[in-house]
Formats: C-alpha cells, sequence, structure tokens
C-alpha cells in the first residue's frame, strides 16, 4: 500500500503558492457561471469596466509609492517625531494620514521610534491616522467615489490622529500610561519591511539601483491594487445585482445617528482591504446607504482591519490597545456625523 503520510506537507506547500486574492475572484466568477449564467457576462462586464474606470488613478498611485521608495523621501518622516510633545503629535497625524506605509511596515517604524524614546502621544496619532489614508488610497478613493468623500475622510483620518494624541498627552502620568509597551517588540514583518533604507536624493533615475527599487514598488504594488480592486468590484457586482437597495436604504439610509452606529459597527467586521473596500462603499451608497454612514464604515475598519490592529497590538499592552480601538470608535462615529451633516 501507497504511503500518503507525507501527502499533506506537498498540498500544503502548492496550495501556499497560489494567491487567495486572485482564488476568490475566479471562485465568485465560477459561482455566478454555475448558479446563474444568464448574469455571468453582464456582472463581469461590469467588474471590468469599473476597474478600467479606475485605472489612471491606480497608475498614479503606484507611481507616487515607487517614487517614495526609490528618493528614499521616506526618511522624512522621522524628523516628525523630535522635538516638543504637541509638536511631534500634530506632525504624527500629519505624517500618518499622508505616509505610504503599509500596516506592517507601521511595526518595526514604531517600534524604533519607542525605543527612541518618542512619546506614545504622538505614536498613536501616527497609528491611527495612518492605515486610514495614503495617497494610493486618496488617488481610488477619489476616483471610485468622489474627490469631496476622498478629500473628508483625510481631514478625518488627520483629526482622529490629533484626538488620539492629544487624549494620550492629557493622561500621561496615570496608570493607563503606566508601563504601556510588551517587553518583547518585532523588528520586521517580511518581504515588504525589507527593504534598506535610502538616503535622500531626488534624482532616483541616476541610479540603477533605485531604477530598479523604483520598478519593482511600481509592479508589486500595481499588482497588489489590481487584485484586490478586481475582487472588490467583483463584490460590488454580487452586492448592485443581488441585495435589494430597499434593504440597503432601510438600514444605512436616512438621517440621525442610527445608520451612523451602525456604519461604524459593521466596520470591523466587514472590511477586507482599505482599497478593496472602497468599491464597496460606492455600491453600498449607490443602493442607499447615508453618506455618514459610510464615512463612519471606512473610518472605524480601517483602523480596526486586522493589519493595522495587528500592528499595534504587537507593540503595546492589552489597555494602550483598547484605548486605540476607543479612540477609533469614537473618531468614527464623530466623522460620520460631521460628513453626514456636510455632504
Amino acid at each position: 500500500m501507497a504511503d500518503l503520510t507525507q501527502s499533506p506537507a506537498p498540498l500544503r506547500g502548492l496550495w501556499s503558492r497560489f494567491d487567495k486574492v486572485l482564488l476568490t475572484c475566479a471562485a465568485i466568477a465560477l459561482a455566478i457561471f454555475l448558479l446563474d449564467r444568464a448574469a455571468f457576462v453582464p456582472s463581469m462586464a461590469e467588474a471590468f469596466t469599473s476597474l478600467a474606470h479606475t485605472g489612471p488613478f491606480i497608475l498614479f498611485a503606484v507611481a507616487a509609492i515607487g517614487v517614495m521608495r526609490a528618493t528614499g523621501s521616506e526618511r522624512l518622516l522621522e524628523g516628525a517625531f523630535e522635538g516638543r510633545e504637541v509638536r511631534m503629535i500634530v506632525l504624527g497625524a500629519l505624517a500618518g494620514g499622508l505616509s505610504p506605509f503599509c500596516s506592517c511596515e507601521v511595526i518595526p517604524f514604531v517600534a524604533a521610534l519607542l525605543a527612541a524614546g518618542a512619546p506614545l502621544s504622538a505614536v498613536m496619532a501616527f497609528w491611527l491616522a495612518s492605515p486610514l489614508m495614503d495617497p494610493a488610497m486618496f488617488a481610488i478613493t477619489a476616483g471610485a467615489i468622489s474627490f469631496d468623500f476622498a478629500l473628508a475622510k483625510t481631514v478625518a483620518a488627520i483629526a482622529i490622529g490629533l484626538f488620539g494624541g492629544f487624549s494620550l498627552m492629557m493622561l500621561s502620568g496615570t496608570a493607563l500610561l503606566a508601563d504601556p509597551l510588551k517587553t518583547q517588540t518585532p523588528t520586521g514583518c517580511g518581504s515588504c519591511c525589507g527593504t534598506k533604507k535610502l538616503s535622500l536624493n531626488w534624482r532616483f533615475w541616476q541610479e540603477a539601483d533605485r531604477r530598479a527599487l523604483f520598478a519593482r514598488a511600481a509592479w508589486d504594488n500595481l499588482l497588489f491594487l489590481g487584485k484586490w480592486l478586481l475582487l472588490a468590484y467583483l463584490l460590488q457586482a454580487l452586492l448592485i445585482r443581488y441585495v435589494p437597495a430597499e434593504w440597503i436604504g432601510t438600514a444605512l439610509g436616512g438621517d440621525g445617528i442610527g445608520p451612523i452606529l451602525l456604519g461604524a459597527i459593521l466596520g470591523a467586521p466587514a472590511y477586507l482591504n482599505g482599497y478593496a473596500a472602497v468599491p464597496l462603499i460606492a455600491g453600498l451608497l449607490e443602493q442607499g446607504m447615508s453618506p455618514g454612514a459610510a464615512m463612519a464604515f471606512v473610518i472605524a475598519g480601517g483602523v480596526s482591519s486586522i493589519p493595522a490592529a495587528v500592528a499595534v497590538w504587537a507593540l503595546v499592552k492589552p489597555k494602550i490597545f483598547a484605548a486605540y480601538l476607543g479612540f477609533a470608535v469614537v473618531g468614527a462615529i464623530l466623522a460620520g456625523l460631521s460628513w453626514g451633516f456636510i455632504a
């Protein structure tokens, strides 16, 4: 009889080589084809048309990320955490809302800041704002939803960072901030953080290594954004086709704080990825979701998504992690109320 005891390991190795996001896209397409063949071509056409419409914004985003990597301009962020605490909080929130750090890159960066003695209040301002907005997110949000929504989300991200940072500054010396850090902190997080820091050079095209870094960063991010947005647009097509607009309008439409609270509550478990959430929100808005609930959803979901939350959990004790989530929920509700009043 053949020995099958070793078969699970090769199967696991083979499974690990497949991109799970692309597999999910293929599974969705296959399910539509098998269960509702008449809807297959319209759904695929709608998803790929939406992806093509977002294409110019994706190209702008990946070019911006590539330039920042190749020039070494990420080093400019380090200067935000020097000087007086109030200044550090303000610059930390601004840097978080505008920097292109992915959630895992935040971990070694913040670990180094804390080890160097940066105040937790400034780091919290950066942490809260960082997962909510970056240049790529702004471009895609402006293209898929609206420029006004993208600008409002950027303002909300910075405001929530300031809210959390100054709140912790006022709590300095209390039991909450006593011994906030875990004893062991990670120093790396995998492939996307393994790039050696470069000195600042805006003319990156003059060096072969920097040109190669630009090409690699742009290509990697093009694949990353492309696959997640394809998944999002497939889900959006399913949402518009199979979820009644009346249900969305009843549950998440209308005025008042109810839809906003529900949007903030649903944000955490329903959030797939910051970029994938943008087309989903666009679809929900078409179905009748209120603007305030949409803003609360993206704010609460962005901060509490697994990658962003793990970046905080890895470095601080549970009481600080709870404060992080608390700032996020309160900030999401306030942002939703504010945008619902303005929009």
